[in-house]
């Protein structure tokens, strides 16, 4: 859907590991859209290229890319892209948002592992 793949290379299981990021606000209204049509959970990860927390937490996503890869996850730079920022009512990063079928079903403020990704396991299929 026009979306930049971010790939990171996962050498226990010698394959790509990718976290969608978006050049273009069409880009992200086209992808979920088509988002609701399917079961696939979204992380979406409101991060911002300063923020230490955010940073501490990049090993960590990209460790659960590996691990779920029925789930899909998505990086949002809120400088980058306010209006999406603003349309989930985030005001502190990271936040990590939990959605399927277009509608929000967790939420996580804070670099916080191992909520996270209970979060995941709880929503994931």
């Amino acid at each position: 859907m026009g979306a930049k793949m971010s790939s990171y290379q996962n050498h226990k299981r010698n394959s790509q590991i990718q976290i969608l990021e978006f050049q273009s606000m069409d880009q992200w209204k086209a992808h979920f859209e088509a988002s609701k049509e399917t079961n696939k959970l979204l992380v979406i990860d409101f991060t911002a290229t300063w923020c230490g927390p955010c940073k501490s937490m990049e090993p960590v996503i990209k460790e659960f890319v590996a691990k779920y890869s029925e789930v899909e996850f998505i990086k949002i730079d809120v400088d980058k892209f306010t209006e999406i920022t603003k349309q989930f009512g985030v005001e502190a990063m990271p936040t990590f948002i939990l959605i399927k079928k277009g509608k929000e079903v967790d939420r996580l403020v804070g670099a916080k592992k191992d909520d996270l990704q209970k979060k995941i396991e709880k929503h994931r299929i």
